[in-house]
Order: C-alpha cells, then sequence, then structure tokens
C-alpha cells in the first residue's frame, strides 16, 4: 500500500472561470481529503487544470494573445476560485507545464514499446468545443452530442489499443464492484463496454500547442489522452518515490466523463503502461438550473464565490461563513446517482432550514443555557446515554456515508445529531430541572454540549470555518481527530464556555410584490378632525372583564432578533404543552440570548397579529421602566409551564 491516501479531481479546461458545477468536482476532493485527514491519514491531496488542447490555442489566437500568457492567466483564476472556496490541495497540476510533459512523453512512450499505440489514418467528425471524435453515428442533427459544432477530420494519427483491454476492464470493474461508484454508473460502464471497445486516436497534427510525441514532433497527445496522465503526474512519476502515492484511494469526476475517459481509457493507459490502477472513481451527477446543465457554453452559470458574497451580505453573517455555506449547499445536494436541481429560492431555504434553524438555534440554546442554568462552563458527570447513542449513530452512518463517498448523505448524517440536539432540549427542559433543582441537570447540559462538540467535528469536513467558531464558542481547540468524537475527554469539564454569538442570523426572504391594481378614485377630502379630548381615566370595569383576559406562565425556548426591525424580538415560548411564537418590542432592553429559558407571563387569548410579516400568537406582559424601556414580569419563584395567573 502507498505512504499516502492520495486523492485526485478531474481537472477543469481552461477555457472559462468554474461554475457551481465544475466547482463540485473539486469540492468534493476537498470533503473527501479533510475527512480522511481527521482519520489520521496521510493525504495527498492533487487538483489543477487542463491546459493543453487546439481550442485552447485557437482561443488565445481569436484574442491575438500569446497562449502562455492565456493559460496563466485562466489557471491563477481558477486557483484563486479554488483558494476562495477553502479548497485545500497539496499540489496544483498543470498540464503545460514541464512535470507534466515529462510524464506524458514517458508514458506514451511506454506504451509504444508495449504494442498498444500504432500509426493509423483517421477519418471522422471531430467536436472542437470537448475536444472528442465522434463517428456519424453518434451525431445528432449534424452536431455532436452535447450540439457542439463538429469538423471533418482526416489525418495521420497515432491510435491506441482500446480493443485489447475489452475483457481485462470488465474482469476489473467485475471482481472489485467498488471500483466505479455507484451501482448505476457502474452498470453504464459494463454496458459501454459489451457494445465493444474501439481503438482510439491519440494524437493530433501539431498546431504549434500541446505536447510533442517522442520522435515524431509534427504529432502532439491527444489532450484528453494527455490531461488523463496528470493524476500519475502529480506523484512525481516516473522519477523514483512515485509508490508512494499511488494508487490514489480515488478520483472525483462528473459524470459526462466518466464512461469513455476515466472508467476505460484511463484504467487501460495503466494497464498497457504496466501501472497500477487507482482504487475508486467516484461520478457524481450534473447541477441542474432551469432544467438544463449548468454550462459555460449555454451561459447558465453560478459563480460559486459570487453566491458566497451574496449570502454573507443578504444574511449578515461572516464572509468566510458565506462561502461554508456554499460549501454545505454543493455537498447536500450532490449525488451519485441523479442530477440536482439548484434553484436561488432553495439554496435560501436550505440556509434557513438546515444552518440558521438547526444548527445556529442548537449552538445559541445550548450555550445561553448552560449559562443560565451552569455558571456558564461545561459541568462535570456523565453524558446521557440517550446522547451518547444519538452521537455514535451520527458517526457510524458519515463512515458509512464516506466509505461510498457519498457526500450527501455523510452531511445529512451531521445534521441528524443537530435535530436531535434541539429534541433533546425541548423534551429534557434543562428549565424544568433548574426549577425543581433536578440532580440530571449537570448531566443533561454536558449531554447537549457533547453534541456540539460532535456535531463540530462532523461538520469540519464541509464547513471548517463553521466549525472552528462552534469550538471557539465552546472554549475548546478544534477538534480535529476523528476518533475523539463523543468521547468524555472531548469536552473537559470546567471549561469556560463564551457567550453565544449567532453565526447564521436568519436570512428574510423578500416575497415577490403584489401585482398592481387599478388606480382607486380620489376619496373625497376629510373634514378637520376635532381636538383631542383631555386624558380621562378608563371606566371601571367589573371582575368578569378582568376573567376575559387569559393570563399564564410561559418558557422561552428561542430567541432572536427580528431582522428588519429595531424593536422586535421573535420568541418560541412553551404554554404548558403549547408551543407558540410571540414578537415583542423588547429588542432594546433584552439581548436575545439573555432571554433563552426565562419565565414570562402572557396573554394567551389575544387573537394573532401579523407584525412585519411574521404571525405573533400571544402578548408578553411588561412595565414602563424609567427611560421607557420594557421591564418584563415574571413570577417570583419558579411555576410550572402553562400555570394560570389570577
Amino acid at each position: 500500500m502507498p505512504a499516502k491516501t492520495t486523492i485526485c479531481t478531474a481537472i477543469p479546461y481552461v477555457n472559462s472561470i468554474p461554475h457551481i458545477g465544475t466547482a463540485l468536482t473539486t469540492l468534493s476532493g476537498d470533503v473527501t481529503a479533510r475527512y480522511e485527514r481527521m482519520r489520521g491519514r496521510d493525504v495527498f491531496f492533487v487538483a489543477g487544470t487542463d491546459e493543453n488542447g487546439l481550442k485552447i490555442k485557437e482561443a488565445a489566437d481569436a484574442q491575438g494573445r500569446d497562449v502562455h500568457e492565456f493559460v496563466d492567466e485562466i489557471a491563477g483564476r481558477y486557483e484563486t476560485i479554488f483558494q476562495g472556496l477553502g479548497i485545500r490541495y497539496d499540489a496544483f497540476i498543470r498540464t503545460s507545464k514541464e512535470p507534466h510533459r515529462v510524464a506524458s512523453r514517458a508514458l506514451f512512450q511506454r506504451l509504444m514499446d508495449n504494442g498498444y499505440i500504432y500509426e493509423g489514418t483517421y477519418e471522422g467528425w471531430y467536436d472542437v468545443t470537448t475536444e472528442t471524435f465522434f463517428k456519424e453515428s453518434d451525431l445528432v442533427d449534424g452536431k455532436s452530442p452535447d450540439g457542439n459544432e463538429v469538423r471533418w477530420v482526416s489525418e495521420k494519427n497515432f491510435f491506441f489499443r482500446l480493443s485489447a483491454f475489452e475483457d481485462r476492464l470488465l474482469k476489473l470493474i467485475e471482481e472489485n464492484p467498488s471500483f466505479i461508484i455507484s451501482d448505476t454508473r457502474r452498470n453504464e460502464v459494463i454496458a459501454f463496454i459489451k457494445q465493444g471497445l474501439r481503438d482510439t486516436a491519440v494524437s493530433r497534427a501539431n498546431p504549434g500547442w500541446g505536447i510533442p510525441i517522442p520522435g515524431h514532433e509534427d504529432q502532439v497527445i491527444y489532450v484528453w489522452f494527455d490531461a488523463l496522465i496528470n493524476y500519475i503526474t502529480a506523484t512525481g512519476w516516473p522519477s523514483p518515490g512515485w509508490e508512494d502515492k499511488w494508487p490514489a484511494l480515488v478520483q472525483w469526476v462528473g459524470k459526462d466523463i466518466l464512461t469513455r475517459f476515466h472508467a476505460t481509457l484511463w484504467p487501460a493507459m495503466l494497464m498497457g503502461a504496466d501501472l497500477p490502477v487507482f482504487q475508486h472513481v467516484a461520478a457524481h451527477g450534473w447541477i441542474l438550473l432551469g432544467g438544463e446543465k449548468i454550462s459555460k457554453s449555454k451561459g447558465n452559470v453560478v459563480a460559486p464565490l459570487e453566491l458566497a458574497q451574496d449570502i454573507a451580505v443578504r444574511s449578515g453573517c461572516a464572509p468566510e461563513i458565506g462561502v461554508d455555506v456554499v460549501r454545505h449547499y454543493l455537498t447536500s445536494i450532490s449525488s451519485l446517482e441523479t442530477d440536482s436541481t439548484f434553484t436561488y429560492e432553495d439554496f435560501d431555504r436550505r440556509y434557513n432550514s438546515d444552518l440558521a434553524n438547526d444548527l445556529g438555534n442548537a449552538l445559541n440554546r445550548s450555550l445561553a443555557m448552560a449559562h443560565k442554568f451552569v455558571g456558564g462552563a461545561v459541568p462535570d458527570g456523565a453524558a446521557d446515554p440517550e446522547a451518547l447513542a444519538a452521537i455514535q449513530l451520527a458517526r457510524e452512518s458519515y463512515d458509512r456515508a464516506m466509505t461510498e463517498f457519498r457526500l450527501g448523505p455523510a452531511t445529512e448524517a451531521a445534521f441528524g445529531l443537530v435535530r436531535f440536539l434541539n429534541k433533546y432540549i425541548d423534551t429534557r427542559a434543562p428549565w424544568a430541572l433548574a426549577r425543581t433543582q433536578d440532580l440530571a441537570l449537570p448531566s443533561v447540559i454536558r449531554s447537549m454540549l457533547l453534541c456540539l462538540r460532535s456535531v463540530e467535528a462532523l461538520v469540519r469536513p464541509t464547513m471548517p470555518t463553521t466549525a472552528d467558531a462552534i469550538a471557539a464558542q465552546l472554549g475548546l481547540p478544534p477538534q480535529t481527530m476523528w476518533e475523539a468524537i463523543g468521547s468524555e475527554a472531548s469536552l473537559p469539564a470546567g471549561t469556560a464556555l463564551l457567550t453565544p454569538q449567532p453565526i447564521f442570523p436568519r436570512l428574510e426572504i423578500a416575497k415577490p410584490p403584489p401585482a398592481e391594481k387599478a388606480p382607486k378614485a380620489p376619496k373625497p377630502e376629510k373634514a378637520p378632525k376635532p381636538m383631542k379630548p383631555a386624558y380621562e381615566p378608563p371606566a371601571e370595569i367589573g371582575i368578569e372583564d378582568v376573567m376575559k383576559v387569559q393570563l399564564r406562565v410561559g418558557r422561552v425556548l428561542e430567541a432572536e432578533a427580528l431582522e428588519g426591525s429595531e424593536k422586535l424580538v421573535k420568541l418560541q415560548v412553551i404554554i404548558g404543552t403549547e408551543r407558540r411564537q410571540i414578537l415583542a418590542g423588547i429588542r432594546k432592553s433584552y439581548a436575545p440570548a439573555d432571554l433563552v429559558g426565562r419565565q414570562v407571563v402572557v396573554v394567551c387569548n389575544l387573537k394573532p397579529a401579523k407584525l412585519m410579516g411574521q404571525e405573533s400568537q400571544g402578548m408578553l406582559l411588561a412595565a414602563d421602566g424609567p427611560d421607557g424601556q420594557a421591564i418584563l414580569l415574571m413570577p417570583e419563584a419558579e411555576a410550572p409551564e402553562g400555570t394560570a395567573i389570577h
């Protein structure tokens, strides 16, 4: 086995900047690499750019630019975007650079020496957009299957004997069921191979750009052929020491380049060169926008860094957290079997549901209650077995998903623990335990904090900045070792907790403007209002009027500032067995975090009202302070939630 765990990603063609579809491939490699590092493995993660091919030369010529400067600029943009997305690779391969030229020529020569490359004449259709050869039967209405224009090519080329590897490829796939992830993709590849593999042209006439073939400088290596070699270029092959990094654990690709290239041509090239074949290839589905694949050629792109910046501005989260939001969204919708559809509405919805509501509330509630009920430090004692079981389940589910390179289910496993924590808080009701001085209180608070500590680790591969922020609020260093998840040692007793700071402010999703209505006829001028009468005390009321107002004791479960309002706080209040949302104009008097767990007096039979588009299902009683600020009324001693006030 190699000393390092190598993870590769398909390298994008440098004809434009990446969108969320191309970024997903490299992000998938980054998430996998971060997970493997947490497992204690020595990871070698490789990304890069594909810079050869006729299309690149023609694009540079069209702009009147030197092709070297052209690819340097675009490759630099890719690196900037990848790094901006928090992608941390160990090597970045550029196929126009000398190390790749050396490796490509060496592998081509070895295949020639082994009898797998021969000279011949190619006649057929060539799609310059995708740099792909097609048979007449492959064309659709005179265009490539991708809808691109094709050119008739007739030239002397070198060919690779791909047909010689049909049986060996089928044997490899059948003996290693997990070689191609997933079953759907594996079946597609098997069906493709069983149709019969044709020898494929692997060179083009030298246009003045590309990697010349050894001994035949008038020909360059076909761009798809040399691009595949990048994975082994990164190891340093053919120089000594490459064996420490190869074979790779996994190669991440999009589904469109799996069957013809990464699952057939590339492993056949390795077999022909007497080199080990990588262990797994994982192919994710496309991301669709408006029912179509996101494509640079179609112009329907969504730029990942712009998306991150936009959510940060609109929600008020930190810019680096906005990057994590994009990372979370893309991994959440990633699928190995099906395509995923991106909409801005779904992006916003997931931000609110997964991050603001679930994760943000779990963090804020847990820390606020720890400050209120146990002095703001991690309590001593054993965690609740129920919480330990939930942590173990989440970790095992995450591991199982990542063993199959399923990022969506892995993310779901992490957020399953978040949802458990919110439900656990509601069920165990720390405020009730504090009221009765129940001895279980320290164990419950510790269990809540241990769940948070475990969530921090589980979201770290996908949202590293968010994980650091959670660790900081817990007063602890980042948890980077997978084996420590859920351990008592990961949460030392006595650790001082920081005051909760919202990481994901709730996003107020704008509603579409109402349809325009016909202008109304002008109203007749009103008569002047009469003078306001002098103040008179309210008329006396009888006891029967007082009894109409239903006052009960409630407990604040959640509290957050209402976006767009300087005064309103949105509260989730439990009254007996009933949970209500109440908006109260107390923001200038109380910090939302200080309200969690507090008892309040609620007018329960007040007709619900809409305030700034949110429903309020009751009213809190408060006195006017000397400076005009609100002073909430509460029982002198703890009372059961729902207790009537007379």
